[in-house]
Formats: C-alpha cells, structure tokens, sequence
C-alpha cells in the first residue's frame, strides 16, 4: 500500500516524475504549501520572479527549449490576472505551458472570499483545460492529465487550480505516472499524394514553422533531415514568423523568411509559386500576410497543411491536402523514397528565392541623422553570435532589424511571443540564461517593453543569468506610430506615441548589470565588444535609436517628424 503523505509532497512528486526541475513563480500565500514542501525537498528550484507575467513567459520559454511544458505557480485573483498575458501568449504560440493557480479555501468558495475568481469562465477562451483539484486524490492525477493535455496535438498552456487548504491534507493515492506522447504519423496514401503534387510542381514553397521546431528540439536529427531533404528534392525552406534558426540562412535552399512585413520584392517573388506546403505552420495572418498569401479561406495555389492536430487542418483554410502527423514524420517517410528523378527544373526557381533572400539580407543601412539607425547595431551583434547562442524578441518594429541582419543557423535558439505580446524579450532571455548557462544570450526589446518586463533584470541579477539586454529607445511605441501614420497620413502620429524613459544604462546598473550607452554609430563596434566581453552578470546595452528610422525596410522623410 501507497504511504500515506501530504497533498503538496504527492504534487511535487508528481512534477519530479514529469522531469520538471525548475518552476517559475512570484510566492504567494495561496499556494505556500506547495512552495515551502518544494524548498524543503530541494529537488525543484523554485525562481522567483519580479512580476506574474515575467514569471509566465519565462516558464513558456522553457518549455519551449526542452519541447515539454514548463511550469509557473501564481497565486489566485491578481496573480493570475497579471499572468494572463502568457497564457494567452502560449495559447496563440501553442506552447506547452502548465500554470499552477492558487484559490481560495474549499468551504469558501462561491462566497466571493478574498481574491476568489471563476478559473474556468475566466481561462476558457485561453486554455486547452481548467483542472480543479478539491480532493487530494485527484491531485496527482491531475498533474499527469496537464502535461499530456497542454504536450499533445495543438500544444498549449492547462490551467491546474488548487485550493489554498489542500496543500497540507493527506492522502494514499498512488503516483499517477507521465503518459506517453502520442507522435501522429502520415498515412501511406497522404504520402503518395504529396509526392505527386511535389512532382508535379515547379515552383513549390515549403514553408517550416513551429510544430516542426518543436520536433527539432524533441529530436535534432531533424535539422539535418530537412537539409537533405531540400537538397535531393530541390525544394525551397522557407522559415516562418519566430522560428529563423529552423534552416541555415546561407544554405543554397533557403528561400527566405516568412514573418512580418515581408519585403515586397521577396514577397512578389514567392507569390510565383504553384504549390505551397506548410510544414509544422499553423498558418495564422501573420505568416499569411493576413490572410492573403494563402488568400482564405480558399488559396490561390494548392495548399498542403501538415500540423499535428486534425482539428487545426480546415479550420480557416482549405487544404487540397491535410496531413495530420507530426512534421519530422512526414520528412522522414519522403526521404525513404526516391526523390523526383526531374527536380531539376526547380533549381532555377530555388536560386532565385535564394538570391532574392541573401541580397536583401546583406543589403546595407544608410545611417540616421536623428540618432542610430539599430540596423547598424543588430548587423555589429551578428558578427559576435556563436553557433549555440539564444536570441530574443520582444514584440516591435525593432524586430524587423533582427531578421534582416541577422542570419540565423540551426542550433541557435530563437524565442518571443509569435502572437506579438510585448514585455517578453527579457523574462524568455532570463529562463534561456538560466537553463543553458555559459552560452550566449542577447535579448532585444524596444522602450516600450523593457518598461514592462525589464524589471526581471533583477531576476537575472539575483540568479546569475549572464544575459545582453539590448534596448532601441527611440521614445516612443513605434509600432503603433508607423500604423498611425500609415492609416491616418498627414495626423501628428508621434504625439500619441511619445515615452518619456530613464537612462537605461544607469537603470541597469541600480540592478548590479553592467549599462553601456551607444549615442552614434561610432561607438557601436566598441560597444558590442565590450558587451560580449562580459560573462559574469548581465549587461543592457541603451541604444538611442531613430525615431524616423521605423523599421528596418522603413524611414519616415523629415517632413514626418510630427510634434
């Protein structure tokens, strides 16, 4: 018979057996019970955060590392509030993600009690499931059901609510064990009809996103398999929105990049194609250029979907072909077969996305009159990047820089928010420090969301996360000035866009990081050396970048300044 132990043991057992060994949080006394058992047991750390939502990103990038969930704990009522936006996030991103939630004691509940909130009514547009534990028997099956729902088919995160006083009750439950990942594979007659349609194709777009990075980190073996697939196959790789390091940047068979605000010129050039296959893409209007490249929800050229979940394929567009499997499957099951004995009628289409690709990626900057121009500073970056290094994002025009001077390669780690939620460049970038120490981690974000998530410097600086900060401070929401102007053209865009921020470098070095200010485009060798240089702590790089320079294929003329 099962011994007798508490509640919160029984759950950190139950995280021990799920291979959980670091949990994100910001301590909260509806959940101490199960923060003190893990303290006490010393077998998970517990990293404390500064804020709910840098706690939730950060566990959403850990489980993105190691393809599992990754785990934070909030309290109930406002923590949870403030870990919303990584929930939604890990939602939109499906990440796996499995969120512990404080609530309020049994006999309590549904009598408004302090903080008290309806988890379910409140998570249903944002979870895959709300699991409420109110008897120790369920707890640790609970944990079990969470990591499989929120791991498998359409990845995402699983709310698991517990009340504040069950932690410390008793129970003989048994562990319930982890539950085997399911790995959906192709059909034999979906196979054959994705041949044929790739025979009979001239000018074929392979697009590779995120269920197939997912695959790639579960099993790397993929990198390689896509690389020779392309190869014998003749077919172009096309890394979309968030996931660059899925292909090498320089490889012959890289098509380019399918994000935001593809440059037109590459854009036309894909538009060419006869047949588009979306590898691991979930397909959303970021990638499709909103809903237009493919048009929905019927495409302009022969679709294939392959994702891992049949309830995502159809769901917005028509596929002539859907495969529900798991990418690496699907390339796997293509190279056991001879390729098309005339893929050579592709290679001139291959080149030319190839040439389109590396000429706008190595096409150089003029620089700004009104402060630096940030391509200057990303392309200095590149040249430094180690093929192990982690890249992050947080969500602004300053990211179009990134993906135009930066070729990304297999085996670097690329991480933000794909839904676009800003705040998450720093608390990706403190979980990437903490879980890969010794590599490199530079991480960049705007004004607007170092002020909104920076605080989880101190995090860093608490845990030893040797991370770069870069921050473009050109002050204001650029982003949302550009679709100001662009919308409303001739309106003073700036007014409404306007931040008035602190001296970033002094700000870091009130955490105990080291601050580097870069004012012209003469000081930023320099200036990233110095940053690289360090290996200790962290270190922000204060950029102050041009406002008229918007984006890295954009600048406002000088009759744009607008008060």
């Amino acid at each position: 018979m099962p011994e007798n132990r508490t509640v919160a043991r029984l759950l950190v057992e139950s995280l021990e057996a799920h291979d959980v060994d670091r949990v994100y949080c910001v301590p909260g006394e509806s959940y101490i019970g199960l923060t003190s058992t893990m303290v006490e047991r010393n077998s998970i750390q517990v990293a404390v955060c500064r804020h709910e939502a840098g706690a939730g990103f950060m566990a959403a990038a850990d489980g993105r590392m190691r393809d599992r969930a990754g785990v934070a704990m909030v309290s109930r009522g406002p923590g949870l509030a403030n870990g919303l936006v990584a929930m939604h996030s890990a939602w939109h991103d499906a990440t796996p993600l499995v969120m512990l939630i404080g609530q309020v004691e049994r006999p309590d509940m549904g009598r408004l009690a302090l903080q008290e909130q309806n988890y379910s009514r409140l998570l249903s547009d944002i979870s895959k499931e709300v699991i409420e534990v109110n008897e120790p028997e369920q707890a640790s099956e609970a944990v079990a059901r969470a990591f499989h729902l929120a791991e498998s088919g359409t990845p995402g995160p699983v709310a698991v609510v517990l009340p504040e006083d069950i932690f410390d009750e008793e129970t003989a439950t048994p562990l319930a064990s982890p539950r085997p990942r399911p790995v959906p594979g192709p059909r034999p007659d979906d196979v054959e009809a994705l041949i044929a349609m790739i025979e009979a194709a001239e000018r074929p777009l392979l697009l590779a996103g995120g269920a197939a990075m997912a695959d790639a980190v579960r099993d790397p073996t993929l990198f390689g398999d896509l690389m020779r697939l392309a190869e014998r196959w003749v077919l172009p790789v096309v890394p979309t929105h968030r996931r660059p390091q899925l292909f090498d940047y320089d490889h012959p068979n890289h098509g380019g990049y399918m994000g935001l605000r593809v440059p037109q010129e590459l854009l036309d050039e894909m538009k060419r194609s006869d047949l588009m296959i979306a590898l691991g893409e979930r397909l959303t209007d970021s990638v499709s250029q909103s809903y237009t490249f493919p048009t929905a929800p019927e495409p302009q050229l022969p679709l294939v979907h392959i994702w891992p979940d049949p309830d995502e394929i159809g769901r917005v567009w028509r596929p002539a072909l859907g495969i529900a499997a798991s990418p690496h499957e699907v390339v796997k099951a293509l190279l056991a077969r001879p390729a098309p004995a005339d893929g050579a009628r592709r290679q001139s289409w291959v080149d030319g996305l190839h040439k389109t690709h590396r000429r706008l990626l190595e096409q150089p900057w003029e620089p700004a009159e009104d402060g630096v121009n940030f391509s200057a500073v990303v392309a200095e970056i590149g040249k430094h990047l180690a093929p192990d290094a982690t890249v992050t994002s947080d969500a602004g025009n300053f990211a179009t820089f990134l993906h135009r001077h930066i070729g990304f390669r297999q085996g670097q780690v690329f991480l933000a928010s794909v839904v676009g939620a800003m705040g998450s460049g720093m608390p990706m970038a403190v979980a990437a420090a903490i879980r890969r120490p010794g590599t490199q981690v530079v991480a960049f974000m705007g004004d607007g969301g170092a002020l909104m998530m920076g605080n989880e410097l101190a995090t860093a600086c608490q845990y030893g996360a040797a991370l770069i900060a870069v921050i473009a401070d050109n002050g204001m929401y650029g982003t949302i000035g550009m679709h100001s102007h662009l919308r409303y053209p001739g309106r003073p865009f700036m007014a409404g866009t306007r931040l008035t921020n602190p001296d970033f470098a002094a700000w870091a070095r009130s955490f105990g990081a080291e601050g580097i200010t870069i004012e012209a485009e003469s000081q930023v060798a320099d200036a990233v050396a110095r940053a690289f240089a360090v290996r200790s702590h962290p270190v922000v790089m204060h950029v102050r970048s041009s406002p008229l320079q918007i984006s890295a294929w954009q600048r406002y003329e000088d009759g744009d300044r607008l008060p």
